[in-house]
């Protein structure tokens, strides 16, 4: 990681590229990279201040610039799947990151500045407060209450919590977690086809109970496809899905 170089102006050579952009008003995605290589070297020629520590970053970018540049002109280089590869594409994704990092540096500034306009005050509230409690009276409560009253009051909220209760959840019992390892069903999946030799993905989930079986089931199937152990094949879509082992 290299050092952060703050100038007057940009803080490193993607600062400025960014600043190029933004005054040219060009698309991040479609730079012209003749235009913005001369703009480039006539800024860094420019500066006054010729620190070697600073400058190196610069130049380095000039450099990885000029490279571009070059292989702009040269024929399009193609890739594996026999696509046309753009010598900016990387300079374009480091582009995009710096931007997204220092709009991201904007806000957290903004919410330090906002948080240091807050002040918050220690609770200072005497011990004699807090400790205080309400007198309470029970004679004075429940003066004009018998015994039959009372029973009614301890039978009306034993009804309110007997109201709280789900009816039909209440009755489910303790829900244990269902535990299913992919390399055990991966292992059943795999004595399964070499029993079988052929067969239908449906046959396969029919062995399987409850849905975390089916879904671990459909994961096994994928990886041992993946390590060439089966394979499948489906006429067409929404077909049901053709199991072989290989």
């Amino acid at each position: 990681m290299g050092i952060p170089v703050k100038l007057p102006v940009f803080e490193g050579p993607l600062d400025l590229l960014l600043h190029l952009i933004d005054k040219n008003k060009i698309d991040i995605y479609d730079i012209p990279i003749v235009e913005i290589t001369n703009q480039y070297l006539e800024y860094i020629q420019q500066m006054e201040r010729q620190d070697l520590n600073v400058m190196s970053e610069f130049m380095v970018m000039a450099a990885t610039l000029i490279d571009i540049k070059c292989r702009m002109l040269l024929p399009k280089e193609v890739n594996e799947e026999g696509e046309e590869e753009d010598p900016r594409a990387e300079l374009v994704q480091q582009l995009l990151e710096y931007k997204m990092y220092k709009y991201m540096s904007y806000e957290l500034r903004d919410r330090m500045a906002e948080a240091a306009r807050s002040i918050y005050r220690n609770n200072s509230m005497p011990d004699e407060i807090k400790q205080y409690k309400t007198p309470v009276n029970l004679d004075e409560l429940v003066k004009d209450l018998d015994l039959s009253q009372l029973h009614k009051i301890f039978q009306g909220v034993m009804r309110r919590q007997e109201d709280k209760v789900d009816p039909i959840r209440s009755k489910f019992g303790q829900i244990e977690k269902e535990e299913v390892s992919l390399s055990d069903k991966m292992l059943y999946v795999q004595e399964y086809a070499r029993g079988m030799k052929r067969f239908y993905f449906c046959e396969l989930l029919e062995t399987q109970c409850g849905k975390v079986q089916i879904v671990v089931t459909f994961l096994a199937v994928l990886e041992l496809m993946k390590t060439g152990i089966i394979r499948i094949s489906q006429e067409r879509i929404f077909d049901d899905i053709l199991i072989e082992t290989k």
